[in-house]
């Protein structure tokens, strides 16, 4: 066989797992792999490279992808991709991405076989229990909130930690409860900026000089709304940032304390990825492969308990894999 892969949307620690597990699995079997460069748009571009196994050694470490990204959509000029596949001889494709990649990726599954693997460090994916890059993201962010500690406390400073969240908070919450933070702000729970105050003021009366709040990107006060850069991203959503900064000035007036705020921005989507990204991302990537080999196309690769099973491509982005609200209820008992 010869199978297409691509990989689309935001760079995410794993992908080059992914590729990887791919191609080795598609060795094992006898097929070829061809990799598309720059998602979709290496896809409608017809910029293509071929990927024997040799072509994959020592990438598994490395962060990003050896095949680059983009956000354009296959949606853009769907009847090329068609062409595509005929020009090079495919017998499949392999999708590796978020939202807007796997969106494309189901709307052309119809007539076009494709088999998914969702891909964000956002964890906002339905239909899997996990995605990989997660776990990498928190990781950086704890152990970034974990050394924001000493100087906040050697300065008697209040210091807030912007991570990246647009709709989904799991980021924030993980890294907040992993760092030990005093205070977690998520998307799916607009905060009270009175309460929040309270809450740093509070430590400060039981001899705690310093607090640590942890707050996405994408959450917004009570009755406010999201900051905002003013300007909008490649998909025409506006591009989020700057809550961080917002927070600094105002806890500060009402707390009377020192405050500053720390964008940990894109190093959570940089460099080299966990151990248990490496393993999911390679999981994924070869049951993709076999997949396609067993003609299961129109589903992706999925993490299920503890076992990599096929759903449905429509199921990545039926919603929006948001914290649910018991999940943040416990949280409460760390923030106490």
């Amino acid at each position: 066989m010869r199978i297409g892969i691509l990989t689309g949307g935001g760079d995410c620690p794993g992908l080059n797992a992914v590729i990887r597990a791919v191609v080795r699995s598609a060795h094992l079997h006898g097929d070829e792999v061809v990799g598309f460069r720059d998602g979709w748009g290496g896809v409608i571009d017809g910029n293509c490279m071929e990927l024997p196994i040799d072509r994959v050694a020592g990438i598994l470490p490395r962060g990003g992808t050896i095949l680059g990204t983009s956000r354009r959509s296959a949606l853009e000029q769907p009847e090329i991709v068609r062409r595509r596949f005929a020009e090079q001889r495919l017998d499949g494709l392999i999708a590796i991405g978020g939202n807007g990649t796997l969106f494309a990726a189901n709307e052309l599954a119809s007539d076009v076989p494709i088999v998914g693997v969702p891909k964000t460090i956002d964890n906002d994916l339905s239909g899997t229990d996990r995605t990989f890059g997660f776990d990498t993201a928190v990781h950086i962010a704890a152990e970034a909130i974990d050394r924001l500690h000493t100087t906040a406390e050697s300065h008697y400073r209040n210091l807030i930690v912007e991570v990246m969240g647009r709709n989904a908070g799991w980021i924030a919450l993980h890294a907040g409860l992993a760092g030990g933070a005093d205070v977690i702000l998520v998307p799916e729970r607009p905060f009270d900026l009175d309460d929040v105050a309270a809450r740093v003021l509070a430590r400060r009366s039981r001899g705690r000089g310093f607090s640590i709040v942890v707050v996405a990107e994408g959450a917004a006060p009570q009755g406010g709304e999201i900051v905002t850069r003013g300007v909008n991203d490649q998909l025409g959503r506006p591009r989020l940032g700057g809550v961080g900064h917002w927070l600094e000035s105002h806890l500060e007036e009402r707390t009377g304390a020192e405050t500053r705020a720390v964008v940990l921005g894109h190093v959570q989507r940089g460099g080299t990825p966990t151990a248990y990204d490496r393993v999911l991302a390679s999981r994924l990537g070869q049951r993709a492969h076999l997949a396609v080999r067993e003609g299961r196309f129109g589903t992706m690769t999925a993490l299920r308990g503890s076992s990599i099973e096929l759903a449905p491509l429509g199921d990545a982005t039926a919603r929006l894999n948001t914290v649910p609200e018991a999940e943040l209820d416990l949280a409460e008992a760390f923030l106490g």
